[in-house]
């Protein structure tokens, strides 16, 4: 795979994603509907090309990441990071934003918090960003690898991992070094990553292959099957209570709840979800849509 993606083959694996140009939007929060319903609670717009959602729950409040105007594979600068409120509300459309106090984002995608500092995929590096003020904190450059299309990041006790969704590939961060530490055609495309800290654990989701989401121990070659639902390129993926797994399928516009090995739909989308977000403390999922341009806050049921 080459290091960039253009044409008829960008379309085919940028996570997903429609990476048509957005329109101006307004900030707009609908009213909230019934838990369970059929409706979101809230649904705003006003960003740009939203790919991934990340709740802080010290700080209670979701980090949104925008690829800014353009494609998502160019060096251009002008990505940003949103703050939302819980209930919705765009905060600060440009909490981080490239090009300003010395920050780099050109296209940002999944987001992971460790301690102070909010981890960021970009296109060609993992950034490091003081998740109270935004300052720059590292950067992780993988300037030298022939990338497809860096996608989602999560944490270990020990290091980052971060998926590349082009390459087949799961990258190690540890102590400012990167490694490959997965390359296995088995991966499918993956997309989203999460640590499943109960079992100690990463659950891949992959965008091309089969409607299946793995489990993989950070050193091991090996891939199990974990669960397998009627959905389809899978995007973002989180970990609930009892060992459950939420899983954006953007085969069928939903997010996929997996309960014991077998996953079915449980909120039907208006679009292709991206990476999604728990809101741990009111049991919600954020959801953006980067070909809408908006963020949605969905209830999830308690069980």
């Amino acid at each position: 795979m080459h290091s960039r993606l253009s044409g008829i083959a960008a379309a085919a694996i940028l996570v997903a994603c429609s990476t048509s140009k957005p329109d101006a939007a307004t900030p707009d929060t609908l009213a909230s509907a019934e838990p369970d319903s059929a409706l979101p609670l809230a649904s705003q717009a006003g960003f740009i090309q939203p790919e991934a959602v990340r709740y802080d729950p010290d700080q209670d409040v979701y980090f949104v990441s925008n690829w800014g105007k353009g494609e998502p594979d160019a060096k251009d600068n002008n990505g940003f990071i949103s703050r939302l409120s819980p209930d919705g509300v765009l905060e600060r459309p440009r909490f981080i934003a490239g090009g300003t106090a010395g920050a780099t984002l050109h296209a940002p995608r999944g987001m992971t918090i460790v301690g102070d500092t909010l981890w960021v995929v970009d296109a060609d590096a993992v950034r490091g960003f003081n998740r109270s003020t935004g300052a720059p904190l590292a950067t992780a450059d993988f300037s030298a690898y022939k990338l497809g299309f860096l996608n989602d990041i999560a944490a270990s006790p020990d290091a980052l991992y971060v998926t590349d969704t082009g390459t087949n590939e799961i990258y190690r961060i540890s102590g400012g070094r990167i490694t490959v530490a997965l390359q296995d055609s088995a991966l499918g495309g993956p997309n989203g990553i999460t640590w499943d800290a109960g079992r100690r654990r990463f659950i891949v989701v992959p965008y091309d292959g089969a409607s299946v989401i793995k489990s993989w121990t950070a050193g091991s070659k090996t891939l199990s099957v974990i669960g397998k639902s009627g959905g389809s390129k899978f995007d973002g993926v989180e970990v609930l209570s009892g060992g459950r797994v939420l899983v954006a399928s953007q085969g069928d516009s939903s997010l996929h709840l997996f309960t014991g090995g077998t996953g079915h739909p449980i909120i039907r989308t208006g679009g292709a979800p991206a990476d999604i977000a728990v809101d741990t403390k009111r049991n919600r999922v954020a959801v953006p849509f980067v070909d809408r341009n908006l963020v949605e806050i969905w209830q999830l049921p308690s069980k």
